[in-house]
């Protein structure tokens, strides 16, 4: 005769996972490839650039170890000082922009109201193109024998502009690409932040006869003041890492008026062979890169009072 099985036995089709511990270990199983994939692409590139940020190599190997002299080197250097400042200006014009044209968009956008679907597609394609597809189509565009602009100013009767023969020019016109290829993100992050904003404030201000400017200043402002803040701690860090629009563009001339570190970071290794040197600069930005990171995702898990 044949005897019941009791459930939670060993050998027992009722047994779970909490008796053998695989619930407790479950978890961690399930995170395991996540944090291999972070340690091969994050954490180990780090470790090596911090070691080869302290040799000196020749010919791709190490032969002496020079401590932080790199490091003294690279603040010694006015070319590097020089990438810098050209790096902070691009960033702070760049995000400037971005986030105002953005916050604008993103109000007009807002209502729910006939097209605006079709419209907010639209605006977000130039995010979706391939940055060095963008760096080749603005150096068509900005092309001075038979780009886009010089087309239009034979047609007026003008001469055509000059923009990647000048510095200043240059440099413009490489924030302008840059405006135009990521003002979308700013408006994608601000616009979720204005649908996710509660009515009541606004339901009030408007019984209180308050306009649409100082709706705008005490209660828009305020609510979306978290979401501009991770929206442009998000797309300074990836400002400060921009390379294939500027390698294409301009390779980061003329002269040194649109190099910034990263161009500069790609020259003194590929083109110097200054291993160390460069893993040195490369590492600086990386860190403030961190830095900016840790500080983007400390706002994104705040909660609002």
């Amino acid at each position: 005769m044949a005897t019941a099985m009791t459930p939670g036995r060993p050998g027992t089709p009722g047994r779970t996972l909490r008796g053998s511990g695989l619930d407790r270990a479950l978890p961690y199983l399930m995170l395991a490839p996540t944090l291999f994939l972070v340690l091969g692409v994050i954490v180990y590139p780090l470790i090596d650039g911090l070691r080869s940020s302290t040799g000196f190599y020749r010919f791709g190997r190490e032969v002496r170890s020079v401590g932080l002299d790199n490091y003294r080197q690279a603040f010694a250097d006015p070319v590097f000082l020089e990438s810098l400042i050209t790096t902070a200006r691009f960033v702070v014009l760049a995000v400037t922009i971005e986030t105002v044209l953005g916050l604008a968009l993103a109000l007009l956008c807002a209502r729910e109201v006939r097209f605006i679907r079709r419209i907010r597609t639209t605006l977000i394609l130039p995010m979706i193109v391939t940055p060095v597809v963008v760096g080749i189509v603005f150096r068509l565009i900005y092309a001075s024998d038979a780009g886009l602009l010089a087309s239009l100013a034979h047609a007026v009767g003008q001469e055509p502009p000059q923009i990647l023969s000048s510095g200043s020019s240059a440099f413009w016109g490489l924030v302008f690409l840059d405006v135009w290829e990521w003002t979308p993100l700013l408006f994608l992050i601000l616009l979720a932040g204005i649908q996710s904003m509660p009515v009541e404030p606004f339901e009030a201000a408007r019984v209180d006869g308050a306009g649409a400017w100082r709706t705008f200043v005490d209660h828009t402002l305020p609510l979306l003041r978290p979401a501009i803040l991770v929206a442009v701690t998000l797309r300074s860090i990836d400002a400060l890492t921009t390379f294939d629009q500027v390698y294409v563009l301009t390779g980061g001339g003329p002269g040194t008026s649109t190099q910034l570190i990263s161009i500069y970071g790609y020259q003194t290794f590929f083109q110097f062979q200054q291993v160390g040197y460069a893993a040195a600069m490369l590492f600086m930005v990386a860190l403030v890169v961190l830095v900016a990171a840790g500080f983007a995702v400390g706002l994104m898990r705040r909660r609002p009072t």
